[in-house]
């Protein structure tokens, strides 16, 4: 009968040894005790920003009483409306160049809501507009006004081969893109030689106006007419209070 096996620990380092007269030995390792958690939980990852949407601004507009110093060149004495009767719209149009500016337009006080409620409708559709300065830029020059394609409004002067004044002169009456939009004689004729491409109608061309389209009914929604459809000579950059 074989003598009982005596067993002995011995350390060593960090593990403990087993051992056994037989000479045969088991490796146990020590066990390391895990962390205890810590008090402070670990912060919540950071959410990404959400994308924001960049485009044109909203329309605007905004208006002021004018004086005779604002209109140095296109009101004199003797106007059919005083400078009192006047006001001066600073609003957003749509350019040419597919970007939102700031204009301005001189009309008549009645009409200022009316000629705001449009042209927000006109900047809406997009419908581009070459630029929007007071005929006083031109120094009353409706010809240069012309010349520079100028959306305009106020200027005391007579209407075109009349000696009655205009509606302009009234502050009632706005021209639109005047080099798309020519005065048109009934000979199919007109003044300005920048506008020769644009003279027949309808016309599929950027800042053109044609009958029946958005422009003449954003115009027509506030009872404004359009001299394109006058008989004999056409008028397609006017719209007036009146249709005259």
């Amino acid at each position: 009968m074989a003598a009982a096996a005596v067993l002995g620990l011995t350390a060593c380092g960090g593990t403990s040894v087993a051992t056994s007269t037989s000479g045969a030995f088991q490796a146990e390792a020590a066990v390391t005790p895990a962390p205890s958690p810590s008090a402070t939980p670990a912060p919540e990852p950071t959410p990404a920003p959400s994308p924001t949407r960049t485009g044109p601004p909203k329309f605007s507009a905004t208006v002021r009483e004018v004086t005779k110093a604002d209109l140095p060149y296109s009101w004199h004495s003797g106007c059919p409306v005083l400078t009192s009767q006047l006001r001066e719209i600073t609003m957003t149009y749509w350019g040419f160049d597919g970007k939102a500016h700031t204009g301005k337009l001189v009309t008549n006080q009645s009409v200022t809501k009316d000629v705001i409620s449009v042209f927000s409708k006109l900047y809406g559709y997009r419908f581009p507009i070459r630029r929007m300065q007071p005929v006083d830029a031109y120094k009353g020059s409706d010809d240069d006004s012309i010349d520079a394609d100028n959306t305009s409004g106020f200027n005391c002067r007579s209407a075109t081969g009349s000696n009655s004044w205009s509606e302009h002169a009234y502050g009632m009456a706005i021209d639109v893109n005047p080099r798309e939009n020519p005065y048109v004689y009934a000979d199919g004729s007109n003044q300005h030689r920048n506008a020769d491409a644009f003279v027949r109608r309808p016309l599929k061309k950027p800042g053109v106006i044609n009958a029946g389209d958005r422009v003449v009914r954003a115009f027509a929604s506030v009872g404004w007419g359009w001299g394109g459809l006058w008989s004999g000579d056409k008028d397609y950059q006017h719209f007036s209070e009146n249709g005259r």
